[in-house]
């Protein structure tokens, strides 16, 4: 059977009405959608699309966990609710972060050992994708939090992006083990002792902004704060130099003559770095899987974001993920038979 996606329509930037030509785009290439949203907004339906009329939307509620307990029939809390109850596989969804954390969290719930679930992004660099975590799941975090986050995105670079032994890296001011706050020089102990015991990543320290890109990691750990900071800079840094390399090839009759001959290469390059080609942000260390795009992504980036979650699944993200923090001794010890069980705060 195909791999079914539950796709929460509402909270997108350009409407529903472009997320479900985003999920049509999708059903064309084999996977199974389940559209939650406004119906009425999606105009005629393509084959292989199931709609749920959903249209309560939390995508903007100032308070996710009072509006996610409190909204029961919202888009993302049904879209949830289907992934919990094995009506679909994994879960997209467009809109704000937050409510779709808290969603997930209610409902499809932390995998067992998780401290706290992240989001994990593989930047398009040319060359050497480098996988961020976390990029906003996680606003205030604690070492042993980005212990977990560096083993998720490892495995999720061996699975996903077929690195066969990821280099993880801590984001800090400095290379060296001192430089950073109290918190970065504790993750960095804690990330060099846990690491030194496996045998499938290799921490290679500390990592500064400027070496993101340059690929001195595979894998770069950070909290989600700084994460979702880090990577807008780079998109929008990498969308402005488009946008000038454009003006300048425009500029005058010989630079439109060179533009001509250099537009196949650019046309290239411009997919390489493209936010909507990499389709989106694994929300990793859940029970099952989720793909958070960006909310102004178009048809193209939310079709990308299903087709991701799709891939996932069939890779077993979640529970080659989960059997990593196993092997290396990174998870959460059991709670003791009686203990009071809580939901982590988004």
């Amino acid at each position: 059977m195909p791999i079914t996606v539950a796709v929460d329509a509402n909270g997108a930037d350009l409407g529903p009405a472009e997320v479900a030509a985003g999920a049509a785009d999708a059903a064309q290439q084999g996977v199974r959608v389940v559209l939650f949203g406004p119906a009425e907004q999606f105009g005629e339906v393509a084959d292989g699309i199931e709609v749920v009329d959903a249209p309560v939307s939390i995508a903007k509620a100032p308070d996710p966990v009072r509006a996610s307990r409190s909204n029961p029939d919202a888009s993302i809390v049904l879209a949830t609710r289907a992934v919990a109850a094995g009506d679909a596989d994994a879960f997209v969804s467009g809109g704000s972060t937050g409510p779709a954390l808290a969603a997930a969290l209610f409902n499809i719930k932390r995998a067992s050992g998780i401290h706290r679930p992240a989001l994990a992004i593989p930047v398009p660099v040319p060359g050497h994708p480098v996988t961020i975590v976390d990029v906003g799941a996680n606003t205030e975090v604690r070492a042993e939090h980005l212990v977990q986050f560096g083993f998720m995105g490892a495995a999720l670079a061996q699975v996903v992006l077929g690195v066969e032994r990821p280099r993880v890296g801590l984001l800090s001011i400095g290379e060296e083990a001192s430089k950073g706050t109290p918190l970065v020089i504790e993750a960095h102990a804690a990330l060099r002792d846990r690491l030194a015991e496996g045998d499938t990543f290799d921490f290679v320290g500390n990592v500064e902004g400027n070496e993101v890109p340059a690929g001195k990691a595979d894998v770069v750990v950070t909290d989600g704060f700084t994460g979702n900071i880090a990577l807008k800079l780079m998109e929008g840094v990498s969308e402005e130099m488009l946008r000038q390399i454009r003006s300048v090839a425009t500029s005058s009759r010989r630079a439109k003559a060179g533009g001509m001959l250099l537009r196949p290469a650019l046309l290239e390059f411009r997919e390489v770095i493209d936010p909507e080609s990499a389709g989106g942000a694994y929300l990793l260390g859940l029970r099952r899987l989720g793909v958070v795009p960006h909310g102004r992504f178009s048809r193209r980036g939310i079709a990308q974001a299903i087709l991701l979650a799709a891939r996932a699944v069939d890779g077993d993200v979640v529970g080659r993920t989960h059997a990593a923090l196993e092997a290396a001794h990174a998870l959460r010890p059991a709670r003791l038979s009686g203990s009071p069980s809580t939901v982590a705060s988004p």
